[in-house]
């Protein structure tokens, strides 16, 4: 299930966002449970992160980018070039 967000709360996500450096670096192998083990570990973390993709390949980098939101339950900020933005808020402990 994917995240869904306010208007209000993208728009603010998006202006954090510009001082972020990308986390995460996909490359040649693609989506592995390294990977989206690395993700999971970031979210965790920031809340908020970018991500690089190396392919070229756009129908790639944007099935790619709904995988992430969807296995993470996170939502996609922004995504411009090899560059996406993902959301997701901290999970409270119980």
């Amino acid at each position: 299930m994917l995240l869904s967000i306010t208007p209000k709360l993208k728009k603010q996500l998006k202006i954090q966002a510009t001082r972020l450096n990308p986390v995460i670096l996909i490359g040649n192998k693609g989506l592995t449970e390294a990977v989206q083990k690395e993700i999971a570990q970031a979210l965790t973390a920031h809340e908020l992160i970018k991500i690089r993709f190396h392919s070229k390949d756009r129908a790639f980098h944007k099935q790619a980018v709904l995988l992430i939101c969807e296995y993470h339950d996170a939502a996609l900020i922004d995504s411009i070039g090899h560059v996406s933005v993902i959301y997701r808020p901290q999970q409270e402990s119980k």
